[in-house]
């Protein structure tokens, strides 16, 4: 990176109503992923679960590491726990509480992110370089997939939204921008701890650009990573640590190249265009250049320098620092001489949209809504319905408490065992790569005289469930 870097003291670009297109693009999109209606998955379950408790039960909850249910006893509100508080106060109100509001709530905050993002990003360098910034992250794959689920991650893009925001303000001379930075900085850590890492990116922009005069950034930054840092503490004090974690990989060190590969949604023709355009951004591109570089290196090298003592790598949790990705790629295509401008950028907005597409006719992540459905057109009431499971149980849980509540009486739910006097008993449970899971209901319905007579797949894209029906 050369020096000088650039001062970005030119005065800001006025605002535009052009720049809510790519906040517009978004829930456009998003409202597309969302039509099929397709039922929760475990994890946007497990929102649901916890967001509607009140305040004090979520609390305790956090502060005790324990869940909130008996199946769920294992998997308390952790590392995400002030979602479920904002989860909560969105469905207390009038008219929400469904599960599509649930993912509405966090698609208007990933436009809110978009809409941030591309306000700061037209104060660095133009309106040009702005919008298709924002049109860029819009059309990501990962973004979109996560912008259009139950989780957090629609918050974190909106509070990195609001840091960056808050940071080229105070480069450009506005001091209060540096409460926005620290007060947007700390959600971004509330809302995903690993986007700390993304706003350590900003504070070494900010040195890089202002030296010892960054001195401000620095200190609130720091504040800013304090929440974080006491809801980690919370965590390993609790005994939750690295609970269900498992999922996390080593990568053996190519974590950057597999976070390149998931933000392009493996397409690549977008990596190669992408990368190359960021790279051209990085070394030739005005305003934006430092700040859009030092999102995206600083992030990926704690990351790299982590995964030396545990596996940190899951794709989702890198996207607070992903979303430089966009940025500089969107200033590397405007770097280019003046006539390749607009088709690489028209081409870069294409392919974007094109390694998105399949997100459109994806299938359902999990069907327990279908098994309830099920269950109430041919259950009778009396017979039982055992959860075999905990993910069984989840998805059991709600949609009896939200679609069918006459089979709330014939529901049980671990840890209780299937009763071993019914006649008739529904059993609803996993598999798992082909195999079913076996649990200790087998065992109490087989010496109970009961057999498998009738069987009902419901495959998915993530969880595959089964509803078993025992006879004497």
């Amino acid at each position: 990176m050369s020096a000088p870097p650039e001062p970005v003291r030119a005065p800001p670009t006025p605002w535009s109503v052009l720049e809510l297109v790519p906040p517009l693009a978004v829930v456009l999109l998003g409202t597309v992923l969302l039509l099929p209606g397709h039922g929760l998955w475990f994890d946007e379950l497990f929102t649901a679960e916890v967001g509607r408790r009140p305040y004090g039960e979520i609390l305790a909850a956090i502060v005790d590491g324990r869940g909130t249910t008996g199946y769920l006893a294992d998997v308390p509100p952790s590392y995400n726990a002030p979602w479920y508080f904002v989860v909560h106060t969105w469905v207390s109100l009038p008219g929400l509480g469904g599960d599509t509001s649930l993912r509405v709530l966090s698609l208007l905050a990933a436009a809110g992110g978009l809409a941030s993002i591309t306000r700061a990003v037209t104060r660095l360098t133009s309106r040009a370089a702005g919008v298709l910034a924002g049109l860029l992250l819009a059309a990501s794959p990962l973004l979109l997939e996560q912008a259009v689920e139950a989780r957090p991650y629609g918050l974190a893009v909106l509070a990195t939204g609001g840091a960056l925001l808050g940071l080229v303000r105070w480069l450009q001379g506005a001091p209060r921008g540096l409460l926005l930075f620290g007060l947007a900085g700390a959600g971004m850590g509330l809302a995903h701890w690993y986007a700390v890492t993304a706003l350590a990116g900003f504070v070494v922009a900010a040195l890089l650009l202002r030296g010892r005069r960054a001195l401000p950034v620095v200190l609130t930054g720091a504040a800013a990573a304090l929440p974080a840092v006491g809801l980690v503490g919370v965590n390993l004090l609790n005994g939750t640590g690295a609970r269900n974690a498992e999922h996390l990989r080593d990568t053996e060190g190519t974590l950057a190249d597999l976070a390149v590969e998931a933000w392009t949604g493996g397409s690549r023709s977008l990596l190669y265009l992408t990368v190359g355009l960021a790279v051209l951004g990085a070394l030739r591109g005005s305003g934006a250049r430092v700040v859009a570089t030092c999102w995206l290196l600083v992030p990926l090298g704690l990351l790299l320098l982590a995964e030396t003592v545990r596996p940190v790598y899951h794709p989702r949790y890198l996207l607070a620092g992903l979303l430089s990705l966009g940025v500089l790629a969107a200033v590397g295509a405007l770097a280019l001489p003046r006539a390749a401008r607009a088709p690489v950028a028209a081409l870069l907005v294409a392919c974007s949209l094109l390694a998105a597409s399949p997100l459109a006719v994806r299938e359902p992540r999990e069907r327990a809504d279908d098994v309830v459905a099920l269950l109430a057109e041919r259950q009778r009431p009396g017979e039982p319905i055992v959860a075999a499971d905990q993910r069984s149980a989840t998805g059991l849980d709600h949609y009896v408490r939200t679609a069918a509540p006459r089979l709330r009486p014939d529901v049980v739910l671990p840890p209780d065992d299937a009763p071993s006097a019914a006649d008739r008993v529904w059993l609803v449970r996993r598999v798992i790569r082909g195999e079913v899971v076996s649990t200790d209901d087998d065992d109490v319905l087989l010496d109970a005289g009961l057999r498998v007579v009738d069987e009902y797949a419901f495959d998915a894209s993530k969880t595959d469930l089964l509803v078993q029906l025992w006879e004497r």
